[in-house]
Protein backbone atom coordinates (compact mmCIF):
# COMPACT_ATOMS: atom_id res chain seq x y z
CA UNK A 1 0.00 0.00 0.00
CA UNK A 2 1.81 3.50 -1.05
CA UNK A 3 1.66 6.39 1.06
CA UNK A 4 0.65 10.23 0.30
CA UNK A 5 3.99 10.87 1.66
CA UNK A 6 6.37 8.58 -0.31
CA UNK A 7 8.41 9.60 -3.22
CA UNK A 8 7.18 9.13 -6.60
CA UNK A 9 8.65 8.38 -10.23
CA UNK A 10 6.65 10.38 -13.01
CA UNK A 11 8.42 10.36 -15.76
CA UNK A 12 12.23 11.40 -15.52
CA UNK A 13 11.44 13.64 -12.84
CA UNK A 14 11.34 11.69 -8.94
CA UNK A 15 8.52 13.85 -6.91
CA UNK A 16 9.39 14.21 -3.38
CA UNK A 17 6.01 13.10 -2.30
CA UNK A 18 2.73 12.46 -3.72
CA UNK A 19 0.84 16.01 -2.99
CA UNK A 20 0.09 18.24 -6.55
CA UNK A 21 -0.66 21.72 -6.14
CA UNK A 22 -4.05 22.31 -8.51
CA UNK A 23 -3.55 24.96 -11.32
CA UNK A 24 -5.47 28.15 -9.97
CA UNK A 25 -5.94 31.07 -11.98
CA UNK A 26 -4.57 34.00 -9.89
CA UNK A 27 -4.89 36.95 -12.53
CA UNK A 28 -1.28 38.69 -11.24
CA UNK A 29 0.57 38.84 -14.58
CA UNK A 30 1.84 41.59 -16.10
CA UNK A 31 -0.26 43.19 -18.99
CA UNK A 32 2.02 41.46 -21.53
CA UNK A 33 1.51 38.10 -19.90
CA UNK A 34 4.99 37.89 -18.32
CA UNK A 35 4.24 36.53 -14.71
CA UNK A 36 4.64 39.24 -12.36
CA UNK A 37 7.37 39.80 -9.84
CA UNK A 38 6.13 38.09 -6.93
CA UNK A 39 5.36 34.96 -8.80
CA UNK A 40 8.40 33.36 -8.10
CA UNK A 41 7.51 33.90 -4.40
CA UNK A 42 4.32 32.51 -4.49
CA UNK A 43 5.38 29.27 -6.01
CA UNK A 44 8.34 28.78 -4.25
CA UNK A 45 6.66 29.31 -1.07
CA UNK A 46 4.48 26.58 -2.22
CA UNK A 47 6.89 24.00 -3.14
CA UNK A 48 7.32 21.12 -0.70
CA UNK A 49 4.23 19.67 -2.80
CA UNK A 50 5.80 16.97 -4.92
CA UNK A 51 4.51 18.48 -8.13
CA UNK A 52 3.39 22.06 -8.86
CA UNK A 53 1.28 22.45 -11.93
CA UNK A 54 1.09 26.36 -12.66
CA UNK A 55 -1.48 28.63 -13.40
CA UNK A 56 -3.43 27.92 -17.02
CA UNK A 57 -0.74 29.36 -19.24
CA UNK A 58 -2.10 30.43 -22.57
CA UNK A 59 -0.19 29.44 -25.52
CA UNK A 60 -1.02 32.08 -28.19
CA UNK A 61 -2.85 35.78 -27.91
CA UNK A 62 -6.01 33.82 -29.24
CA UNK A 63 -5.61 31.54 -25.80
CA UNK A 64 -6.05 34.34 -23.83
CA UNK A 65 -9.31 34.24 -22.12
CA UNK A 66 -9.21 36.51 -18.83
CA UNK A 67 -7.39 39.81 -18.40
CA UNK A 68 -3.99 39.53 -16.39
CA UNK A 69 -3.20 35.81 -17.25
CA UNK A 70 0.24 34.40 -18.11
CA UNK A 71 1.56 33.21 -21.63
CA UNK A 72 4.65 31.32 -22.84
CA UNK A 73 5.44 31.84 -26.47
CA UNK A 74 7.20 34.93 -26.27
CA UNK A 75 11.12 35.86 -24.78
CA UNK A 76 9.69 37.74 -22.15
CA UNK A 77 7.48 34.97 -20.74
CA UNK A 78 9.90 32.53 -20.83
CA UNK A 79 12.47 34.76 -18.95
CA UNK A 80 9.79 35.60 -16.26
CA UNK A 81 8.75 32.05 -15.95
CA UNK A 82 12.79 31.09 -15.39
CA UNK A 83 12.93 32.62 -12.01
CA UNK A 84 9.78 30.96 -11.15
CA UNK A 85 11.08 27.56 -12.10
CA UNK A 86 14.15 28.53 -9.89
CA UNK A 87 12.52 29.06 -7.01
CA UNK A 88 10.40 25.79 -7.06
CA UNK A 89 13.43 23.51 -7.47
CA UNK A 90 15.49 25.21 -5.20
CA UNK A 91 13.06 23.72 -2.35
CA UNK A 92 13.02 20.24 -4.22
CA UNK A 93 9.81 20.89 -6.65
CA UNK A 94 9.25 19.83 -9.49
CA UNK A 95 6.56 21.87 -12.20
CA UNK A 96 4.28 21.20 -15.08
CA UNK A 97 3.03 24.66 -16.48
CA UNK A 98 -0.90 23.89 -17.76
CA UNK A 99 -1.52 24.91 -20.78
CA UNK A 100 -4.78 26.86 -21.58
CA UNK A 101 -6.29 28.09 -24.49
CA UNK A 102 -9.48 29.49 -22.97
CA UNK A 103 -11.54 28.83 -26.52
CA UNK A 104 -14.90 30.60 -26.47
CA UNK A 105 -14.65 31.13 -22.77
CA UNK A 106 -13.12 34.93 -23.73
CA UNK A 107 -13.86 38.79 -24.55
CA UNK A 108 -12.04 41.08 -26.83
CA UNK A 109 -11.55 43.14 -24.00
CA UNK A 110 -9.12 40.68 -22.39
CA UNK A 111 -6.76 39.84 -25.84
CA UNK A 112 -3.88 41.32 -27.08
CA UNK A 113 -5.40 41.11 -30.66
CA UNK A 114 -8.80 42.72 -29.04
CA UNK A 115 -10.18 39.94 -31.10
CA UNK A 116 -13.40 38.31 -30.41
CA UNK A 117 -12.81 34.23 -28.73
CA UNK A 118 -12.25 31.11 -31.23
CA UNK A 119 -13.67 27.52 -30.90
CA UNK A 120 -14.98 24.72 -32.83
CA UNK A 121 -18.12 26.39 -33.48
CA UNK A 122 -20.06 30.35 -33.60
CA UNK A 123 -22.18 29.14 -30.39
CA UNK A 124 -21.86 31.23 -27.23
CA UNK A 125 -21.84 29.79 -24.08
CA UNK A 126 -24.50 31.99 -22.11
CA UNK A 127 -22.30 33.11 -19.81
CA UNK A 128 -20.64 36.66 -18.10
CA UNK A 129 -16.88 36.98 -18.48
CA UNK A 130 -14.79 39.62 -15.95
CA UNK A 131 -13.19 42.13 -18.03
CA UNK A 132 -11.07 44.93 -16.56
CA UNK A 133 -13.87 46.91 -16.99
CA UNK A 134 -16.15 45.36 -15.22
CA UNK A 135 -18.47 41.84 -16.07
CA UNK A 136 -19.37 41.56 -19.71
CA UNK A 137 -21.47 38.94 -21.66
CA UNK A 138 -19.54 36.78 -23.54
CA UNK A 139 -19.82 37.27 -27.37
CA UNK A 140 -20.08 34.73 -29.71
CA UNK A 141 -17.23 33.10 -30.80
CA UNK A 142 -15.61 32.52 -34.07
CA UNK A 143 -15.38 29.55 -35.80
CA UNK A 144 -12.02 27.81 -36.49
CA UNK A 145 -11.24 26.95 -40.40
CA UNK A 146 -10.22 23.34 -40.48
CA UNK A 147 -6.47 24.63 -41.27
CA UNK A 148 -6.85 27.05 -38.37
CA UNK A 149 -7.60 24.12 -36.59
CA UNK A 150 -4.28 22.58 -37.17
CA UNK A 151 -2.49 26.04 -36.85
CA UNK A 152 -3.97 26.38 -33.24
CA UNK A 153 -2.41 22.77 -32.42
CA UNK A 154 1.18 24.10 -33.49
CA UNK A 155 0.37 26.63 -30.81
CA UNK A 156 0.42 23.86 -28.46
CA UNK A 157 3.85 22.89 -29.39
CA UNK A 158 5.58 25.77 -30.21
CA UNK A 159 4.62 26.95 -26.09
CA UNK A 160 5.64 23.24 -24.77
CA UNK A 161 8.69 24.05 -26.25
CA UNK A 162 9.13 27.37 -25.38
CA UNK A 163 8.18 26.13 -21.53
CA UNK A 164 10.97 23.10 -21.69
CA UNK A 165 13.46 26.38 -22.46
CA UNK A 166 12.39 28.24 -19.48
CA UNK A 167 13.23 25.47 -17.04
CA UNK A 168 9.63 23.72 -16.50
CA UNK A 169 9.75 19.51 -15.98
CA UNK A 170 7.16 19.72 -18.30
CA UNK A 171 3.25 21.06 -19.58
CA UNK A 172 0.06 19.61 -19.01
CA UNK A 173 -2.71 20.11 -21.37
CA UNK A 174 -5.70 22.00 -19.74
CA UNK A 175 -8.59 19.38 -21.16
CA UNK A 176 -11.31 20.79 -19.08
CA UNK A 177 -13.88 23.78 -19.22
CA UNK A 178 -12.05 25.47 -22.52
CA UNK A 179 -11.00 24.88 -25.93
CA UNK A 180 -10.03 21.13 -25.63
CA UNK A 181 -12.94 20.18 -23.75
CA UNK A 182 -15.18 22.09 -26.14
CA UNK A 183 -13.94 20.58 -29.33
CA UNK A 184 -15.66 17.06 -26.84
CA UNK A 185 -18.87 18.66 -26.42
CA UNK A 186 -21.87 18.80 -28.43
CA UNK A 187 -23.07 21.47 -27.24
CA UNK A 188 -20.06 23.28 -28.32
CA UNK A 189 -18.82 21.46 -30.98
CA UNK A 190 -21.39 21.36 -34.11
CA UNK A 191 -18.59 20.84 -37.02
CA UNK A 192 -18.96 18.35 -39.66
CA UNK A 193 -15.25 18.39 -40.74
CA UNK A 194 -13.28 15.68 -39.07
CA UNK A 195 -13.41 17.36 -35.70
CA UNK A 196 -17.44 17.18 -35.28
CA UNK A 197 -20.01 14.55 -35.04
CA UNK A 198 -18.53 11.12 -33.82
CA UNK A 199 -16.76 10.38 -30.81
CA UNK A 200 -13.54 9.66 -32.44
CA UNK A 201 -13.61 13.02 -34.42
CA UNK A 202 -14.79 15.17 -31.40
CA UNK A 203 -11.75 13.50 -29.13
CA UNK A 204 -9.38 14.66 -32.45
CA UNK A 205 -8.42 17.86 -31.60
CA UNK A 206 -7.13 16.84 -28.10
CA UNK A 207 -5.27 13.62 -29.50
CA UNK A 208 -3.97 15.97 -31.72
CA UNK A 209 -2.87 18.73 -29.44
CA UNK A 210 -0.70 15.31 -27.21
CA UNK A 211 0.86 14.63 -30.48
CA UNK A 212 2.48 18.09 -31.31
CA UNK A 213 3.15 18.31 -28.01
CA UNK A 214 5.17 15.05 -27.55
CA UNK A 215 6.82 15.46 -30.84
CA UNK A 216 8.53 18.78 -29.34
CA UNK A 217 9.19 18.05 -25.89
CA UNK A 218 8.41 14.06 -25.06
CA UNK A 219 5.70 11.81 -23.97
CA UNK A 220 7.22 12.12 -19.95
CA UNK A 221 7.06 15.37 -20.13
CA UNK A 222 3.72 15.57 -20.99
CA UNK A 223 0.32 15.72 -18.80
CA UNK A 224 -3.45 16.62 -19.28
CA UNK A 225 -6.34 17.11 -17.26
CA UNK A 226 -9.84 15.93 -17.97
CA UNK A 227 -13.28 16.22 -16.17
CA UNK A 228 -15.52 13.38 -17.18
CA UNK A 229 -18.68 15.31 -15.46
CA UNK A 230 -17.75 18.65 -15.52
CA UNK A 231 -21.15 20.68 -17.24
CA UNK A 232 -19.69 24.15 -16.39
CA UNK A 233 -19.81 26.83 -19.37
CA UNK A 234 -22.58 25.51 -21.42
CA UNK A 235 -20.96 21.99 -21.84
CA UNK A 236 -22.92 18.79 -22.50
CA UNK A 237 -20.75 16.10 -23.83
CA UNK A 238 -24.04 13.98 -24.70
CA UNK A 239 -25.11 10.83 -23.55
CA UNK A 240 -21.85 9.15 -24.34
CA UNK A 241 -20.00 10.92 -22.76
CA UNK A 242 -18.55 7.99 -20.63
CA UNK A 243 -17.74 5.89 -23.77
CA UNK A 244 -15.70 9.75 -25.37
CA UNK A 245 -13.76 9.64 -22.12
CA UNK A 246 -12.72 5.64 -22.09
CA UNK A 247 -12.07 6.58 -25.69
CA UNK A 248 -9.97 9.43 -25.01
CA UNK A 249 -7.84 8.22 -22.18
CA UNK A 250 -7.28 4.73 -24.14
CA UNK A 251 -6.08 6.43 -27.08
CA UNK A 252 -3.84 8.90 -25.24
CA UNK A 253 -2.76 5.94 -23.29
CA UNK A 254 -0.97 4.56 -26.73
CA UNK A 255 1.14 8.14 -26.58
CA UNK A 256 2.14 7.53 -23.10
CA UNK A 257 1.92 10.36 -21.72
CA UNK A 258 3.22 10.78 -17.98
CA UNK A 259 -0.23 11.07 -16.26
CA UNK A 260 -3.49 12.31 -16.39
CA UNK A 261 -5.19 14.99 -14.00
CA UNK A 262 -9.06 13.95 -13.40
CA UNK A 263 -10.75 16.44 -11.89
CA UNK A 264 -13.68 13.89 -10.39
CA UNK A 265 -17.26 15.01 -9.89
CA UNK A 266 -19.54 11.49 -8.85
CA UNK A 267 -19.33 8.33 -8.97
CA UNK A 268 -15.98 6.39 -8.94
CA UNK A 269 -16.88 4.02 -12.01
CA UNK A 270 -15.25 5.66 -14.44
CA UNK A 271 -12.21 6.36 -12.74
CA UNK A 272 -11.74 2.42 -11.85
CA UNK A 273 -12.33 1.97 -15.80
CA UNK A 274 -9.47 4.58 -16.05
CA UNK A 275 -7.28 2.55 -13.62
CA UNK A 276 -7.75 -0.80 -15.91
CA UNK A 277 -6.88 1.74 -19.06
CA UNK A 278 -4.25 4.17 -18.36
CA UNK A 279 -1.15 2.37 -17.79
CA UNK A 280 0.85 5.85 -16.32
CA UNK A 281 -0.28 7.74 -13.37
CA UNK A 282 -3.21 9.19 -12.31
CA UNK A 283 -3.67 12.34 -10.42
CA UNK A 284 -6.88 12.72 -8.40
CA UNK A 285 -8.19 16.07 -7.92
CA UNK A 286 -11.67 15.79 -5.56
CA UNK A 287 -13.07 19.36 -5.30
CA UNK A 288 -13.57 19.66 -1.34
CA UNK A 289 -12.01 16.66 -0.32
CA UNK A 290 -12.42 15.67 3.27
CA UNK A 291 -9.41 16.49 5.36
CA UNK A 292 -9.58 12.80 6.86
CA UNK A 293 -9.75 11.80 3.17
CA UNK A 294 -6.50 13.18 2.51
CA UNK A 295 -4.44 10.24 1.13
CA UNK A 296 -7.80 7.23 0.78
CA UNK A 297 -6.92 7.55 -2.99
CA UNK A 298 -3.20 7.03 -3.07
CA UNK A 299 -3.77 4.05 -0.41
CA UNK A 300 -6.76 2.54 -2.02
CA UNK A 301 -4.29 2.87 -5.69
CA UNK A 302 -7.18 4.84 -7.23
CA UNK A 303 -4.60 7.45 -8.16
CA UNK A 304 -1.09 7.87 -7.63
CA UNK A 305 -1.24 11.70 -6.49
CA UNK A 306 -3.53 13.87 -5.32
CA UNK A 307 -4.32 17.53 -6.20
CA UNK A 308 -5.41 20.07 -4.10
CA UNK A 309 -6.12 23.96 -4.94
CA UNK A 310 -7.48 26.22 -2.40
CA UNK A 311 -5.63 24.78 0.46
CA UNK A 312 -2.32 25.11 -0.84
CA UNK A 313 -3.36 28.54 -2.03
CA UNK A 314 -4.05 29.69 1.33
CA UNK A 315 -1.55 27.46 3.30
CA UNK A 316 1.88 27.61 1.78
CA UNK A 317 2.97 25.11 4.33
CA UNK A 318 -0.30 22.84 3.98
CA UNK A 319 1.69 19.02 3.91
CA UNK A 320 3.43 20.15 7.46
CA UNK A 321 -0.08 21.27 8.80
CA UNK A 322 -1.58 18.31 7.68
CA UNK A 323 1.12 15.96 9.09
CA UNK A 324 0.72 17.69 12.62
CA UNK A 325 -3.12 17.91 12.52
CA UNK A 326 -3.04 21.73 12.50
CA UNK A 327 -5.49 24.42 11.75
CA UNK A 328 -5.45 25.74 8.36
CA UNK A 329 -5.76 29.27 7.19
CA UNK A 330 -9.18 29.99 5.47
CA UNK A 331 -8.72 30.25 1.38
CA UNK A 332 -10.80 33.45 1.08
CA UNK A 333 -12.31 33.21 -2.80
CA UNK A 334 -12.27 37.60 -2.64
CA UNK A 335 -8.46 37.25 -2.57
CA UNK A 336 -7.96 34.56 -5.10
CA UNK A 337 -7.82 36.86 -8.03
CA UNK A 338 -6.31 40.03 -8.94
CA UNK A 339 -4.33 42.58 -7.34
CA UNK A 340 -6.26 43.85 -3.97
CA UNK A 341 -6.47 47.04 -2.50
CA UNK A 342 -4.13 46.53 0.33
CA UNK A 343 -1.05 45.38 -2.58
CA UNK A 344 0.08 42.78 -4.61
CA UNK A 345 1.02 40.67 -1.64
CA UNK A 346 -2.55 40.42 -0.05
CA UNK A 347 -4.08 37.34 -0.48
CA UNK A 348 -1.21 36.16 -2.81
CA UNK A 349 1.84 36.32 -1.47
CA UNK A 350 0.91 37.41 2.73
CA UNK A 351 -0.74 33.93 3.98
CA UNK A 352 1.61 33.09 7.01
CA UNK A 353 3.06 30.09 7.77
CA UNK A 354 2.19 27.72 10.70
CA UNK A 355 5.48 29.20 12.77
CA UNK A 356 4.87 32.31 11.88
CA UNK A 357 0.86 32.03 13.37
CA UNK A 358 2.31 30.84 16.19
CA UNK A 359 4.92 33.24 16.50
CA UNK A 360 2.44 36.38 16.28
CA UNK A 361 0.39 34.77 18.99
CA UNK A 362 3.20 34.62 21.10
CA UNK A 363 4.36 38.12 20.08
Amino acid sequence: MSDIYSPFQLGRIQLQNRFAMAPMTRARANADGTPGPLAAEYYGQRASVGLTVTEGTQPSDDGQGYPLTPGIYTDAHVGGWSRVNEAIHARGGHVFYQLMHAGRMSHPDNTPHHRQGVAPSAIAPGEQIYTLSGMKDIPVPRALTTDEVAETVKDYAYSARRAIESGADGVEIHGVAYLVHQFLAKSANQRTDRYGGSIENRARFAIEVAKAIISEIGPERTGIRLSPRFTGFGLDVGREGPDLFRYLVGELDKLGLAYIHIVHYGEDDILNDFRRIWNQAIILNRPARPREDIGKDIASGLADLESYGAHILANPDFIERIVLDAPLNTADHSVFFGHQPEGPEAGYTDFPTLKESQEGVQA
